[in-house]
């Protein structure tokens, strides 16, 4: 999101701010039940005990589409054919990756922006998954700044087996706003859920981590997503994890990005989120006590072969190059050796690559 589009958004929030009597953002508790779904027709699970595991930031069903709010276009609103065209790629190719534990960040669930589909019942409807469940991170009821109306988008997991005792925890907020932009702005989460797989229940973590502060706001995001994994770690249950965590891997060769991001008229004074220099082992600590999909040797061996995200912008105008690692997938158990994939072929799905591994049921 660029430096004015945030302006015009604070001072749209502030004038509705005065004059509304009712709640304009959800301010979620600490921890809260996620909303659970369940696919139209259910289908028999696969009869198998080595699953695919993949994390995937979908971009609301919007493919590569100039957006305005992190893209440097133009495009705010989409309509459903738009909308249906995206999801339809990105359930091709969930399907033919054969995932069978979906972790998904910025799914829409009742947007303008995205035509109000619900995005989570509409891959479950349209791939093999019978049940899911969703936590917001951004619940508006109406954002009036360049006509973007209302918003609710977070993240999913979605699942062949049956999912319980969902929940959504609160990751800390941004500390480098000030209040009254903090108080609308987005709300980040954890979301965990048991998959009940016959006679081995495990769990599911799913992490969205913030992507443009410029504080120590993500390292304390971070370690509340490693306590999440520390607390089913010590009572002895097993889980896959991942997600959009918004971070380089430790040593990778570069850290600043801020002239790939940059749109055409921003100033350094712009820059958000894309100066990784001071933050160089924050995620080390999940390296250090889970097992990684793809492991700091693999990936500082061959580093293009792993990078998930792509420059929205770019002065060479590389859109489509993959530049840098954003997103993980840990296991306190194990994947199955070198079983990840890092979807590089999947160019027009999204702005991120969805990253898959092999893992056994223990």
């Amino acid at each position: 999101m660029t430096g004015k589009t945030k302006q015009s958004l604070l001072f749209s929030f502030t004038i509705l701010l005065l004059v509304s009597c009712d709640p304009l953002v959800t301010e979620f508790p600490a921890e809260q039940m996620a909303t659970e779904y369940t696919a139209k027709t259910l289908t028999a699970p696969p009869n198998k005990d080595t699953l695919t595991v993949v994390t995937w930031n979908i971009r609301f069903g919007i493919g590569r589409a100039e957006w305005f709010g992190d893209s440097c276009g133009e495009l705010v609103l989409f309509d459903t054919d738009e909308i249906q065209d995206g999801l339809e790629l990105l359930a091709a190719k969930i399907t033919a990756m054969g995932a069978d534990i979906l972790l998904l960040q910025e799914v829409d669930t009742d947007s303008k922006r995205s035509a109000y589909v619900d995005q989570v019942q509409w891959l479950l409807d349209n791939t093999e998954f019978n049940y899911g469940v969703y936590a917001s991170m951004w619940e508006v009821q109406f954002v009036p700044s360049d006509g973007l109306g209302r918003v609710n988008t977070g993240n999913a997991i979605l699942s062949h087996w049956p999912l319980s005792e969902a929940e959504r925890i609160q990751l800390s907020l941004r500390g480098d706003q000030d209040a009254l932009t903090r108080a609308f702005y987005v709300r980040r989460n954890v979301l965990r859920a048991k998959v009940n797989y016959p006679g081995s229940p495990f769990w599911a973590v799913d992490i969205h981590a913030s992507a443009f502060s410029n504080d120590d706001t993500k390292q304390k995001q971070y370690l509340e997503f490693k306590a999440v994994l520390d607390e089913l770690n010590a009572q002895g249950e097993n889980f896959v994890a991942g997600g959009d965590l918004n971070e380089l891997p430790p040593g990778a060769a570069k850290n600043n990005y801020c002239d790939n991001d940059r749109c055409p008229g921003e100033s350094a004074e712009d820059d958000e989120g894309c100066d990784f220099s001071n933050e160089t082992t924050w995620i080390s600590p999940l390296f250090d006590s889970y097992i990684p999909g793809v492991s700091l040797v693999n990936y500082l061996q061959d580093e293009n072969r792993h990078f998930t995200h792509a420059s929205t912008h770019d002065a060479n105008d590389e859109r489509y190059q993959w530049n840098r690692k954003l997103d993980y997938l840990f296991t306190n158990t194990d994947w199955v050796p070198r079983s990840t994939i890092t979807h590089q072929d999947a160019v027009l799905e999204s702005d991120h690559v969805a990253v898959a591994a092999k893992w056994v049921v223990p």
